[in-house]
């Protein structure tokens, strides 16, 4: 008699196969290029735990400024650097600092030397086609190193209409859109005034023509700015995703303790890019892979 485990090791292959069909498939990676330390009173170790659960490979920590702050008591330049150096294998960095102070150049260069690979979330309340700004894409450009720009009209970054213009002027400068009147102005019929709206989408918005027409304006798809701008017009945001994929970056800003709970913002656009995305392969893309490319960010 031949035991069944003597049988199956007389077959070339058969045990490595049948180990291999027993090992669950790896997570597919995902890249979250917008979160924060001390958000809302979470801790480092709830923050972890959340990215952890929320099924993210790889995290890019947003800083606020020295002297104004981003809402919900979010740390500030060292609190990224402590965190990404104590977890290198899964956080990265940003650095921030308001553009129109006299040291705004100094942290910001000192940050950028210490590891930093973007500048953001800049959400202050300067015109965007400003001399404040200006600075930002100079020093951008010589780190080459992308801008993470918080659009919300009448608070911060004032004046979005004029934000082509500044695109047009720094062509070799990456700048990242994000917040209500970014995602507000897919819409060509958009109201400046309102942050959330729900109406149907009319294609050819100023946001829709930055990403079509130019290489270096991509879009942070975080938050409940990102969500609506699906889940309002789902017809709408498939063609979108479809059109934009190479321009898209998933991004939670996510403030809730538990992953994929009610509250979770995170899991909420996840499941929405894997829901309307146009296939598998744009997916990708915008869960991973154009982050993986435009950071430099290994997974």
């Amino acid at each position: 008699m031949v035991s069944r485990r003597g049988f199956l090791r007389s077959l070339p292959g058969a045990v490595p196969a049948m180990a291999a069909a027993l090992t669950p498939p790896a997570a597919e990676p995902i890249i979250d290029i917008h979160q924060h330390t001390s958000y809302s009173g979470r801790s480092d170790a709830e923050l972890i735990a959340h990215q952890r659960e929320m099924g993210v490979s790889r995290t890019v920590l947003l800083p606020a400024g020295s002297k104004y702050g981003l809402g919900g008591g979010i740390g500030g330049n060292e609190s990224v650097v402590a965190l990404a150096r104590q977890h290198r294998d899964g956080y990265r960095f940003f650095t921030n600092e308001l553009p129109d102070i006299a040291d705004a150049r100094a942290v910001l260069e000192k940050y950028l030397r210490a590891g930093a690979i973007g500048i953001g979330e800049q959400k202050f309340p300067v015109y965007i086609d400003s001399p404040a700004i200006e600075l930002l894409a100079e020093i951008a450009r010589e780190y080459q190193v992308p801008v993470l720009l918080h659009f919300e009209h009448n608070n911060y970054n004032l004046g979005f209409v004029d934000f082509p213009k500044v695109v047009a002027r720094h062509p070799k400068v990456i700048f990242i859109g994000h917040a209500q009147t970014w995602w507000g102005n897919i819409d060509k019929n958009h109201n400046q005034a309102e942050m959330y709206p729900k109406t149907p989408v009319t294609p050819g918005g100023i946001t829709d023509r930055l990403l079509a027409d130019f290489a270096n304006v991509y879009g942070d798809m975080s938050a409940g700015s990102g969500l609506n701008s699906m889940l309002r017009d789902e017809e709408h945001a498939r063609d979108f995703l479809k059109r934009h994929q190479n321009k898209l970056l998933f991004g939670s800003d996510c403030a809730d303790r538990k992953a994929n709970g009610p509250d979770c913002l995170g899991s909420k656009i996840i499941a929405a890019i894997q829901r309307l995305a146009p296939d598998k392969k744009a997916e990708r893309k915008i869960l991973c892979g154009n982050a993986s490319r435009l950071l430099k960010i290994q997974v």
